[in-house]
């Protein structure tokens, strides 16, 4: 598809592989996956097309690669929060603490994968949300059942239920969040459903 064109910018190729992703979050989350052309991320990556598929075959293949590069920075981000934790009960509190749907860098490319919501018809797609999703989970367990073992959290249930549990409160809570409710995850009081996790699980009558 003309990938003959020179590559403006002429930045290096993996540079320019995470400058189109950039630019495809953002793109994304204010037009919608289907809306969203390659015309318009050529424009606002400031290259021609050609360039966009010389990186990626499709717009479908650039989406999945979005989706797996939010989970990797997920991962990442989490792991850089839990370094230095004093116990196992500090990193499950900066766990809970840690909702990357609601961060700065965070918020676009989760806005991007919610819609992927409209495009699970599609194997691939739905393969890569899945696989996404999957490997938090794993790394959720993993750091509850450590804190079990050490009896720092609560026992009553396996590490594999809690960690979806935190996983569904944490979409529940960032879908809520990009739709502009304010207030919600408080009471009249100013309690907040992240102290509410933290005393169930951690709280002083943790089993």
């Amino acid at each position: 598809m003309g990938g003959q064109e020179p590559d403006l910018g002429r930045l290096p190729a993996e540079k320019r592989r995470e400058q189109l992703l950039d630019r495809a979050a953002e793109l994304f989350a204010q037009r919608g996956y289907a809306r969203a052309t390659t015309a318009e991320l050529s424009k606002a990556a400031g290259v021609t097309e050609p360039i966009i598929y010389r990186h990626f075959k499709s717009k479908r293949e650039l989406f999945i690669a979005l989706i797996e590069r939010t989970a990797d920075q997920t991962l990442r981000h989490w792991k850089d929060r839990l370094a230095g934790a004093s116990d196992s009960a500090e990193r499950l509190r900066r766990l809970i603490g840690e909702n990357p749907m609601v961060t700065p860098e965070g918020r676009a490319p989760y806005r991007v994968l919610l819609q992927a919501i409209t495009e699970t018809d599609d194997a691939d797609i739905r393969k890569a949300v899945g696989t996404h999703f999957y490997n938090l989970h794993a790394f959720l367990a993993k750091e509850l059942k450590k804190a079990q073992d050490e009896r720092k959290s609560l026992k009553s249930f396996s590490p594999e239920l809690i960690a979806w549990t935190l996983l569904h409160v944490g979409l529940g809570y960032g879908v809520l969040s990009a739709l502009g409710v304010e207030h919600q995850g408080e009471d009249p009081h100013g309690a907040h459903v992240q102290e509410l996790i933290e005393r169930l699980l951690i709280g002083k009558h943790a089993e």
